[in-house]
This record gives C-alpha cells, structure tokens and sequence, in this order.
C-alpha cells in the first residue's frame, strides 16, 4: 500500500460532519490514514508537542528528550506523521522544525462533529447522582 499525504475533503470549511452525509469510499481511505497515525500514543504526545510550542513549530531537538523512545523512533513517528499530512518539516540547518497542518487537523476534527439540537442540553458536564 503506498502513503501520501492526507487530501482535504470538502471545501474550506472542510469534510462534512458523519451526520450529515456519508463518506465517500476515497474520503473514508485518506481521512482513517490520519485517524490511524493519531491511534498511536507517542504521535499524538508529538503533534500535541509540536503544535504547543509558541510559534506553533518544535526543532526535532526540543522533541526527543519528552520520549522514553530513542532519537530513530521519534524520526520514524515524526516521518508517519508528516506522510499523513498531519505535520510539516523545513530543515534549517543541522535541524529539522515541525509544525503542525492545521486544515489536517481541521479535516479530521470537522468529521465527528455531530449536531446537537437546539432543544438538547448537553449532558456531558452533567453529575451523576
């Protein structure tokens, strides 16, 4: 199976919600390869990293010493992460900087929105009693 980068879906406002339409068989290909590289705890602890550092983009430097992982496995995370589109890279110097790709994001996060009614509280913060 070959890797390339995670496609937009949609238009600017990005993929259409599950609730409101179902995928199409290609969307459902690109957009669980994104899922898929967030499924594994040290990438989503590296795009969590990455996208808190000020300015928005991390030297591979400042990501390594976070892991309990060596230097060529957090390369390996970082490369999954950057095939999926979900981060990308400028190397300056001996160092390579990562950020992350917002409308990536934006793709994935728009497809488990789900409506709420207007006429429905939510009842996630609500205790139990």
């Amino acid at each position: 199976m070959s890797r390339k980068a995670l496609p937009m879906v949609g238009t600017v406002g990005c993929c259409t919600p599950l609730a409101a339409a179902p995928l199409s068989e290609d969307e459902a290909v690109d957009l669980a390869r994104g899922f898929k590289a967030l499924g594994e705890p040290v990438r989503l602890r590296l795009l969590s990293l990455i996208a808190s550092f000020a300015g928005g983009e991390a030297c591979v430097c400042d990501l390594t010493d976070a892991f309990e992982v060596t230097g060529p496995t957090i390369s390996h995370h970082l490369r999954v992460l950057r095939e999926t589109g979900l981060v990308e890279s400028e190397r300056r110097g001996t160092w390579v900087y990562y950020r992350v790709v917002p409308a990536k994001l934006a793709a994935l996060s728009a497809l488990l929105q789900v409506p709420v009614p207007a006429d429905e509280t939510p009842r996630a913060n609500a205790v139990a009693r």
